[in-house]
């Protein structure tokens, strides 16, 4: 048994939330990394004794491994704001991810580095840890309305996640994949539409002639793939709306308002909102995850890190 500290905000949400993750065996809210000895919760609020709201987080690495761990920490924290998660305010409520085993940074530091943006999430050795007074304990289990700053879809995308991760794990065709993949995200999310473009990567002269029209060359078209949903557009040219965006750039784009991105196509009327995920293989884009709502603002953090680790695990 392994253990790693989180401090993403109230430890109610994150020690509900990883509770749901497969592999973990305890979790313990406390506080970490503070000046005195055994605070009290009310001493904490002050934001006086240095500590942060922690979780303690003990795992088995045969089943899930640290590095998923902090990605799925990553997934459900603000990483850019400072001493804030949420509508909780404070030094208490500070980001951080703190180890007991100096072998283990340079795996977290992995993950650190593929974070964008400005991250201020502390990284640091655990120098101290209290547990939190028990009714902090399982606090969303006894509370089920109680407060939490973590979003509903927050947990929904975790089981999606890890049941897609089992029920894909022995699967070696893409395609049927992508159409699983697909299927799963539409049902469980409720979006306007779910699929995937695939990059056109056709070799011969005879499928070349047969699969392209005018003026588009082989690897510079994406053709529509597997998809949940109404009727949608065939083909989308290289940087051409938010799919073809999203290739040229090789990054996740979430758009709040279609009818505001620069060249959006307009598959269907209803779409309001889009986010698209590169598929990235050795280092080219092979295909993208194009996913649509019905509303607009629909899509943030939490969509774009879960889906992005849908695409890399699962696919």
């Amino acid at each position: 048994m392994k253990e790693i500290y989180f401090a993403g905000g109230c430890f109610w949400g994150v020690e509900h939330f990883f509770k749901g993750v497969d592999g973990v065996v305890r979790t313990t809210p406390g506080y970490a990394n503070g000046k005195t000895e055994n605070p009290t919760y009310e001493q904490v609020y002050t934001d006086t004794t240095g500590f942060a709201e922690t979780v303690k987080v003990e795992y088995d690495p045969a089943k899930v491994s640290l590095q998923q761990l902090v990605r799925l920490f990553f997934a459900i924290i603000d990483p850019e704001s400072l001493n804030r998660q949420g509508n909780d305010e404070g030094t208490r409520y500070r980001t951080g991810i703190y180890y007991t085993d100096e072998a283990e940074k340079p795996a977290i530091d992995e993950i650190f580095s593929r974070i964008p943006g400005k991250v201020v999430t502390e990284l640091e050795p655990l120098r101290n840890f209290y547990p939190a007074e028990e009714y902090h304990a399982d606090y969303l289990d006894k509370n089920p309305q109680g407060y939490c700053h973590l979003s509903l879809k927050t947990f929904r995308y975790l089981r999606l996640y890890q049941d897609l991760k089992l029920v894909l794990a022995d699967e070696g065709d893409e395609i049927a994949k992508m159409a699983q993949i697909a299927a799963y995200v539409q049902e469980r999310m409720g979006f306007f539409w779910t699929g995937f473009y695939r990059v056109d990567f056709s070799t011969s002269l005879e499928m070349t002639m047969l699969s392209s029209r005018p003026g588009e060359a082989r690897g510079e078209i994406l053709i529509l793939g597997p998809f949940q949903g109404p009727p949608a557009c065939m083909r989308i040219k290289f940087g051409r709306g938010v799919c073809g965006t999203a290739w040229k750039e090789k990054r996740t784009l979430a758009v709040a308002d279609v009818e505001e991105f620069p060249g959006h196509i307009a598959c269907s009327a209803e779409s309001r909102s889009e986010i698209v995920v590169p598929v990235i293989r050795n280092g080219e884009v092979t295909a993208v995850l194009d996913i649509d709502s019905k509303e607009t603002g629909t899509f943030d953090r939490t969509d774009a890190a879960f889906l992005e680790m849908i695409v890399e695990d699962c696919l």
